[in-house]
């Protein structure tokens, strides 16, 4: 989990409009593929521009937190009286997947040139060729200056134990994916880094004499210092790490029947869960699947672990999961969205909405979500104070204080719930101050105090590129990530599927 963040800001109104001219004229070259998937957001002209403009600050952002050598810093934070931004002295497999990505679509959107692109690219790439790996996959943390594995903390001191994170390298791969789709010049060294990345590596068979112990689902990771597994499994379904369950069942190493292994819900007698959930067994190719749903408001969805925003939608802006699957993606990430908005206005009267995963505004980094879309016991709370709900005592929206939305999480519902999410976003820029600056929308902000965090992250700045750019592009990174092999694969494989939506 990464500790810091902070978010780069706004460009000038001439390079805001080239932005959008761009975007809606498509990439400058045929190398930059056009957009396929089509998210068709009704925006106007002007929500379009603004955007753009948005996606300005953020490429900015993630343009300064790149060292050298290519290797983008997990958080750039700005001091309090000097006003000077550093970069941290980390990075991870996802923090340089979300750079890759958000490369690709700054050309594709002509936020930078062609050249420029390339040249960042190539560095990259090369750095990436460079690094300390193990079984075909990266550490999970490097200094960005030398690309040296950490092995102490820079900020502490603490030991760093070397290990293998199945989903950072999933979403380094997604980037490493985007570059080769999209820029075939790069195509012998993508295809060098990806040749190493079996996610088969992660997957613990189903084994039916012991299926708690070999459950047929990934593992959370490898120790590299002492070759053991980690001892946890990605069970939950509606989670980020199912990018690395697809690209496994894609490359044809991992079987299908992994995707059925993974909890919709956790079963209705492990009552220690946030909601009892309900719904039907369906027999899905010879595996029987409990398709749980909990209720929020009235409308059945299946849950994330904790509730958070990225959890659910991180996945759909690459892998086009609701056209795809409209019988249970399809209505799921609407209706995810719509539980958070309601949250943010309903629920806790906070009056904006967004919660997941980001810096604290007083500084830290803490999980934040909707507690009832969550699984877990405790679920993530939306507040810095922890108001916890439970099924016997809901708090009221009075009780809910120091609530913390996250700009990266509204982007995230931009697809499906544009207007909405544009909303929100410009009223938390007119209602905070400093909550839009020089990078963009900052990583967080406390809606009572009104205290903005002063750090972006890397990870969350590429969910906002690569959202924005869904949305300006029509399905840019949807189309630049799954090409035609991938679809093969995993497209009939979700579209069998129905989730339970009965009360």
């Amino acid at each position: 989990m990464r500790i810091l963040a902070n978010k780069r800001a706004l460009l000038a109104t001439a390079a805001t409009a080239a932005l959008l001219v761009a975007a809606a004229a498509g990439p400058a070259s045929a190398e930059l593929t056009p957009p396929g998937h089509g998210v068709n957001t009704g925006l106007t002209a002007a929500q379009n521009a603004e955007v753009a403009h948005w996606f300005g600050g953020t490429w900015q952002s993630l343009a300064d937190m790149t060292a050298p050598t290519g290797l983008v810093a997990d958080n750039l934070c700005q001091t309090p009286t000097s006003g000077t931004w550093t970069r941290s002295g980390y990075t991870s497999p996802t923090d340089i997947g979300a750079y890759l990505w958000s490369t690709v679509a700054a050309a594709q959107l002509g936020q930078i040139s062609r050249g420029e692109a390339n040249q960042r690219i190539r560095t990259t790439l090369t750095t990436l060729a460079g690094l300390q790996r193990s079984h075909g996959f990266w550490l999970n943390w490097y200094d960005p200056a030398t690309g040296a594995v950490l092995t102490t903390w820079p900020t502490d001191g603490s030991a760093v134990r070397p290990v293998l994170s199945t989903v950072d390298n999933a979403w380094l791969a997604v980037g490493l994916h985007v570059v080769q789709n999209t820029m075939p010049q790069f195509s012998a060294q993508t295809t060098q880094l990806l040749s190493g990345m079996d996610f088969s590596f992660f997957y613990d068979k189903f084994d039916p004499a012991n299926p708690n112990v070999h459950p047929g689902q990934m593992y959370g990771g490898f120790y590299a210092d002492d070759n053991t597994y980690t001892g946890f499994h990605y069970g939950t379904l509606n989670t980020e790490p199912r990018m690395a369950s697809y690209l496994g069942i894609a490359q044809g190493t991992v079987p299908t029947d992994h995707y059925w292994r993974m909890y919709r819900t956790l079963p209705a007698d492990w009552t220690w869960q946030k909601q009892i959930p309900t719904g039907p067994t369906v027999d899905y190719d010879g595996v029987q699947v409990f398709e749980g749903s909990y209720n929020y408001r009235g409308t059945q969805l299946v849950p994330t672990w904790g509730g958070s925003m990225f959890e659910a939608l991180m996945v759909p802006l690459f892998v086009p999961e609701a056209p795809w699957a409209p019988n249970s993606w399809g209505k799921n990430h609407p209706a995810y969205v719509q539980a958070q908005i309601d949250h943010g206005l309903l629920d806790t009267d906070y009056g904006v909405w967004g919660f997941s995963p980001s810096n604290k505004p007083e500084g830290g980094y803490q999980a934040y979500g909707v507690a009832q879309i969550g699984m877990a016991a405790d679920g993530y709370p939306s507040d810095e104070d922890n108001v916890y709900w439970t099924r016997t005592n809901p708090p009221t929206p009075a009780q809910y204080t120091n609530g913390v939305v996250t700009p990266h999480a509204s982007f995230l519902a931009m697809p499906f719930a544009p207007r909405q999410a544009v909303t929100n976003l410009e009223t938390i820029a007119a209602r905070y101050p400093g909550a839009v600056g020089r990078y963009g929308f900052q990583d967080s902000v406390n809606v009572q105090t009104g205290t903005v965090s002063r750090c972006v992250l890397s990870l969350d700045q590429g969910m906002i590129a690569a959202a924005t750019a869904d949305v300006l592009g029509g399905g840019l990174m949807q189309h630049d990530f799954a090409d035609p092999a991938f679809a093969a694969a995993i497209r009939p494989l979700i579209g069998k599927e129905t989730f339970n939506d009965t009360p």
